[in-house]
């Protein structure tokens, strides 16, 4: 597998080891288990993850695999971790 940089990447390149895949499907599978024992609504706080997951992701590219964010990616970011508050912390009339 080639990045967009040309150099060869991935885990069948040998150039990363196993513990990154290993690392990854640990996370993967907690992110899916760990928003069933929050308090708050199900629905917001799975989006509130959502969020989370997007810049996580753009995390785990630049350290993992070496992928520079430009400023569109950052930008993005800063507006998924804003939507994530709105969602989570915003006070709201309850019925």
């Amino acid at each position: 597998m080639r990045s967009a940089a040309g150099t060869s990447s991935g885990f069948g390149s040998g150039r990363k080891p196993i513990g990154y895949a290993e690392a990854g499907a640990i996370l993967l599978v907690l992110y899916g288990i760990i928003p069933t024992f929050q308090a708050a609504h199900f629905g917001r706080v799975y989006a509130a993850y959502g969020g989370m997951f997007i810049v996580l992701s753009l995390l785990w590219g630049w350290g993992a695999d070496g992928t520079r964010q430009d400023r569109f990616d950052l930008v993005g970011a800063v507006i998924c971790l804003i939507g994530m508050a709105v969602i989570m912390y915003v006070p709201r009339n309850t019925m």
